[in-house]
This record gives structure tokens, C-alpha cells and sequence, in this order.
């Protein structure tokens, strides 16, 4: 099977602390992005929101656009009023050609809450299940009569964090609803990246690749930081820079025909992680793991 590498731009600049690399233009992060070998990258904050807009930018630089975050509230939506808030979303994915939308539920999360420590995340009642879990089947449904898949994102500080809230929500949801493995944000939640690739390998509509510093991890959750005071002290790096194994996730994917993108995407302090330099070292890494994984790197 063929995957094909992109970058997240949280590598330039991160949305949630404008301050790591608000003085970073698009245009560096796009060239430098190219330069280090990747065929696509993901939307930031930075990125023109009209098609007609970003479509010349990329291509300028030979990018693609794989997709984007969508931050949902479906625990206090309803389906009519969600897709209605993900209506312009939708449309620039679908206008790009992205497969998939990289969808969270944003509902009481402390992600982006420097002050919230990770013990206090948000958690689904047992009653709330159920009505959460038939309201994410209604959007990817709908998603999916546009031509993208719903790739669901499990997310330290939300709803849908833990190893076993995976499970519970691929089991208690329809096959449009796609699970975007994020091998780091797995790990941090004490999950096993290479269990779930095999487990759900059928379900991964969408790869998030980013390492994690075993020694900070492992003082972020005996001291109880917030994650995003986590992200400050490098709890995250790109792949083969941490203690993930990701020739073994990879394997994994290559068994269940995975066919699509891998993403690299490690918030880190750009003044501390020059980007272009993290870039080529997650690109080469990563490559790397893939063809030990049996899987084959394409160019989109």
C-alpha cells in the first residue's frame, strides 16, 4: 500500500499560543515545508479561508492541502446546528479535494487552557454515550455525501482522550465515522499506539505522526501540568526523536491496507525547535519507518 507524507504547520506557528511563531509568514512555512520533502500540508490559522484564494498559494509551492481541524460542540448541539456551523469548513475541504476533515469534539476542553491542569479535562457521562455517539453518525453521514470522511480525533483535555473512550466510541458508531490515530496524543493518554493501529486498523481514515520525550511525559503527569504548558516544556518532537514505535504502527497500518496520508504534527517552541530542521528530521524518519513497515512513499 502507498502513503504519502504531509506537515502539520504547528510545526511555524501553533493557533492555540499565537505567540510560538506568530513571526513566521505562510510563505516560510510553505517553502520550508516543500523543502523538506512533504507533498502536503494541513490548514492553520495563517491560511486563506477561500479556495479560489488558496488553491494559486499552494501551488505555488507544490503542496496539497490534506485537511483541516474542526473543533465540534456536539455534546450541546444539535446535528441541524453542527452542520450548519461546519458548513464553510466543509466547503473549502470539499472545493480542495481533501478526503478526510481532522474533526474533535471541542465541548468543555481544556486543550487550550494554559491554566486547566490535565486532571481536570472533561469526561462523557454514561447516559451522554449514546446520544453523542448517534449525533457523530448524523455529521459523518453528512460529511460523507460530500466526499469527506469524518476522521475523528482523540485529544488529550477532551471527551474522547483515553485508549478505552477509542474503543467505546468505534464501537458505539457506524463505519463513516473514522478514527484519526494520533500516535503521540495516544501515548500521553497512556494508550498503546501499535495495540489501537492493529485493533482499528479498518477504522484509521487519517494518521497523525508526532513523538513524545518519555522523561518530560513522564514529570508532566506527576506534576499535573496543563497540556498546553505540557507542549511549552517538549513533551512532543517529530517521529523517531522520542520513544514511540513507529515502525510498529506502521507495520500495523500496512497489514489493515491503510492508504493515505501521514502527517507530521509536533507542536514544539519554534525558538527552541528551529521548524525546517524538525521538518526534514521527522520526514526522514518517518519515511524511514514506513518502508520498514512495507508500506511505499508517493508524492500526491
Amino acid at each position: 500500500m502507498s502513503v504519502t507524507l504531509g506537515i502539520n504547520p504547528i510545526t511555524w506557528t501553533n493557533d492555540d499560543m499565537p505567540e510560538l511563531g506568530g513571526d513566521i509568514s505562510l510563505e516560510v512555512c510553505l517553502a520550508e515545508a516543500r523543502a523538506a520533502g512533504y507533498a502536503g500540508i494541513e490548514l492553520g490559522g495563517k491560511f486563506p479561508r477561500a479556495a479560489s484564494v488558496l488553491r494559486p498559494v499552494l501551488a505555488a509551492h507544490q503542496l496539497a492541502l490534506v485537511s483541516g481541524w474542526y473543533s465540534a460542540q456536539l455534546c450541546r448541539r444539535s446535528v441541524t446546528d453542527e452542520i450548519a456551523a461546519i458548513a464553510d469548513h466543509l466547503d473549502l475541504l470539499s472545493a480542495m479535494g481533501c478526503k478526510v476533515m481532522v474533526f474533535a469534539e471541542g465541548h468543555g476542553s481544556t486543550d487550550g487552557n494554559p491554566a486547566a491542569p490535565l486532571s481536570t479535562r472533561p469526561v462523557l457521562a454514561e447516559a451522554e454515550w449514546p446520544a453523542f455517539c448517534a449525533k457523530l453518525n448524523d455529521v459523518a453521514r453528512h460529511l460523507r455525501r460530500r466526499g469527506v470522511r469524518l476522521a475523528f480525533h482523540h485529544h488529550m483535555g477532551t471527551v474522547v482522550q483515553t485508549e478505552e473512550e477509542i474503543d467505546r466510541l468505534l464501537a458505539s458508531t457506524d463505519d463513516d465515522v473514522g478514527l484519526l490515530l494520533d500516535t503521540g496524543h495516544l501515548l500521553f493518554a497512556g494508550g498503546d499506539p501499535v495495540a489501537v493501529a492493529r485493533r482499528h486498523a479498518q477504522r484509521i481514515a487519517h494518521v497523525h505522526c508526532k513523538d513524545v520525550r518519555d522523561k518530560v511525559l513522564a514529570q508532566v503527569l506527576r506534576e499535573d501540568r496543563s497540556f498546553l504548558r505540557a507542549v511549552l516544556d517538549g513533551v512532543f518532537t517529530v517521529p523517531g526523536d522520542g520513544c514511540i514505535d513507529f515502525t510498529g504502527v506502521l507495520r500495523e497500518l500496512q497489514r489493515g491496507y491503510y492508504a493515505g496520508w501521514l502527517v507530521v504534527e509536533a507542536e514544539q517552541d519554534p525558538a527552541k525547535a528551529h521548524p525546517l530542521t524538525y521538518a526534514r528530521l521527522g520526514f526522514a524518519n518517518l519515511a524511514r519507518a514506513a518502508e520498514e513497515a512495507g508500506l511505499v512513499v508517493t508524492m500526491a
